[in-house]
């Protein structure tokens, strides 16, 4: 201990100089006293690594902790948009995590959901879709769930780009426009024009669902221009820029 020092006089041969270390001693000895009464001075009272040395973390400071938070990030949909097959959706039911589902629609427009098996979505909107689910559920097996339908990924849908571009070939719309992109941003994704090419001579030939093939006969070259007006290459369209006869 700190205190016991200042008792432990050493001894020599001279009684004079023994008598003035002892005087040193004893006014040193208050000093000795206070700082051995201070919190966590004395040896072993602070360990390395124990909870009094360690810095304190405001809670303020820490993330907050969200029970079930979804991991599922939904795309910005449309306002209005129908699901068609191939769309990739999530389902979930509040306060039940078991219901959970993530998959996209199948050939005919169906999701395999928990409990209530195949169900058509196709033709729906997202909020028509959530209450279809709703209903079902509903029916046999839940009260009152409240079912939220998020669009996770469009079908692929797909353009060609054929003639005089550098790239031709079938390209996948972008995600942002799944109901179609202008004329001549699909002619970018193809490279862009080749030295013959004629943008005044564009094709779009368009197969719609029901009915005969329909062909428009496309001047491109004035939309570069800038003269205003374009053309919407919708999903499905194969575009055919001509070559120049010159």
């Amino acid at each position: 201990m700190i205190i016991r020092s200042v008792f432990e006089l050493r001894l020599d041969f001279s009684p004079g100089l023994n008598r003035v270390r002892a005087r040193e001693h004893w006014r040193w000895l208050p000093i000795v006293l206070a700082i051995s009464l201070l919190p966590g001075i004395s040896r072993g009272q602070i360990t390395p690594g124990s909870a009094a040395s360690q810095p304190s973390v405001p809670t303020s400071t820490l993330p907050p902790v969200v029970p079930g938070a979804s991991s599922n990030v939904g795309v910005s949909a449309p306002a209005g948009y129908i699901l068609t097959a191939n769309d990739q959706v999530a389902v979930e039911v509040f306060g039940e995590d078991d219901l959970r589902t993530n998959g996209r629609l199948n050939g005919e427009g169906n999701l395999s959901v928990p409990l209530l098996g195949s169900i058509r979505l196709a033709g729906l909107t997202l909020t028509q879709a959530a209450s279809k689910l709703t209903e079902l559920y509903s029916r046999d097996y839940l009260v009152s769930p409240k079912v939220n339908v998020m669009l996770i990924g469009y079908a692929k849908r797909r353009f060609s780009v054929l003639g005089q571009v550098n790239r031709p070939g079938s390209y996948e719309m972008p995600d942002g426009s799944p109901g179609g992109i202008d004329l001549l941003e699909a002619i970018a994704m193809a490279g862009g024009y080749t030295r013959i090419a004629a943008p005044e001579r564009v094709n779009v030939r368009r197969h719609p669902a029901t009915g005969n093939d329909q062909i428009f006969k496309v001047n491109a070259k004035r939309f570069t221009k800038g003269s205003g007006g374009s053309f919407l290459v919708e999903p499905g369209d194969t575009v055919t820029v001509g070559e120049s006869i010159f």
